[in-house]
């Protein structure tokens, strides 16, 4: 198969879709890849090392998207590729379609195939695809929530680990999945005292045996988080409903509860958010202020760590990009059921029930279009 890899154009985007280790590894499973001039710098990779793995480098993102049958990124198509993307067309990216009906009607009309990182899903519940940049997301969010705790960025001016004879910092985490987990190890090294709340209780009882004794667990409802954001400095968004809009959970309302110069850093913006009054923002950019409250909402915050994000990402995706390439989409899905679940459109249809539903669309079977 010819895939092919462009380089990202988001804002503030530094990440590619695939290491030099990673094109080695496909061009030497026999396939033919094209890469645009560049698109690895962001991350420290410069083209020799493509071509040294056996990669044809393309001058323009115009040329990788007509010569590609499969195209791997790692952001959804914004609206200058839109144009680009053609009927029959594989497209194995993070799309998280339930935050933008307009770009799920735009992949739809085009007749591609989206199989979407974040919605390839094993047995066990596990989202092999999301975890790695989960992973950097939650660690992030505690690191640029300290920051802005900062008097001078406009926060509350509390240094999150304290000092001896001065309590640490108060940390209010919503979900105890892979973000959540990894920011409360990031705040309770800091010395923070940490609560994660989440509704499932099996859950908690797995994080209050592993996490250290300044993190507490508590059962999420409205009535408890109105209680805890009265008294938390930083809070962290980290739930998550796989290719579906986060729930709201903390209302414009709610803001009056915090105290002015809290930190609210929503990791779930990419599906829309947790936070009634977050909207997206960029690393250029990263936060607003509403009622004194600060929000912190970059859609890509693994982008602003790019050299890790990219390692950890490719270690990830490779396996399945080799699967799809060397089966073919359909073969490749109909062998792996966690694959299969990440296909989210097929040539003008939603096949996943959740971006379905997020836009009162109809939802076709994926068994559909594989001949099962």
């Amino acid at each position: 198969m010819l895939i092919g890899v462009p380089k990202e154009i988001k804002a503030d985007e530094y990440r590619v879709a695939l290491t030099p280790a990673g094109a080695e590894m496909l061009v030497g499973a026999g396939h033919e890849l094209v890469i645009e001039k560049g698109a690895g710098l962001g991350s420290g990779f410069t083209d020799d090392f493509y071509e040294d793995a056996g990669a044809t480098i393309l001058e323009t993102a115009e040329e990788v998207w007509a010569r590609a049958e499969m195209i791997m990124k790692v952001k959804e198509p914004i609206e200058p590729e839109w144009p680009r993307m053609r009927a029959d067309q594989v497209i194995f990216t993070y799309f998280h379609f339930a935050a933008s009906e307009e770009l799920t009607r735009a992949v739809v009309g085009s007749g591609a195939i989206a199989i979407a990182y974040e919605t390839v899903e094993l047995d066990t519940g596990e989202l092999p695809l999301l975890t790695p940049m989960s992973e950097v997301a939650g660690r992030m969010a505690v690191q640029e929530g300290a920051k802005y705790l900062e008097k001078p960025q406009g926060g509350l001016g509390v240094l999150l680990g304290g000092v001896p004879g001065v309590k640490p910092g108060r940390v209010l985490i919503l979900g105890g999945g892979v973000v959540g987990t990894n920011a409360a190890k990031m705040a309770a090294g800091l010395g923070a005292r940490v609560a994660i709340m989440d509704i499932n209780l099996e859950r908690l009882r797995y994080l209050d045996d592993v996490m250290p004794a300044n993190v507490e667990t508590l059962f999420s409802t409205r009535y408890a988080i109105r209680k805890q954001i009265q008294e938390a400095d930083l809070i962290i968004g980290a739930v998550l409903i796989p290719g579906a809009k986060a729930p709201s959970l903390i209302t414009r309302q709610d803001l009056s509860l915090m105290r002015e110069g809290t930190v609210i850093c929503d990791v779930a913006i990419d599906q829309g958010g947790c936070v009634e009054t977050m909207k997206p923002t960029t690393h250029h950019d990263p936060v607003y202020d509403v009622k004194g409250i600060i929000h912190y909402a970059v859609a890509n915050m693994p982008g602003g760590v790019p050299r890790t994000s990219t390692l950890a990402l490719t270690n990830a995706t490779l396996p399945y990009a080799i699967s799809l390439a060397s089966k073919g989409w359909q073969k490749a899905c109909l062998d792996d059921q966690a694959l299969k679940l990440g296909v989210n459109v097929v040539g003008g249809h939603v096949t996943y029930q959740g971006v379905a539903d997020a836009f009162d669309m109809e939802c076709r079977a994926i068994d559909d279009f594989l001949g099962v």
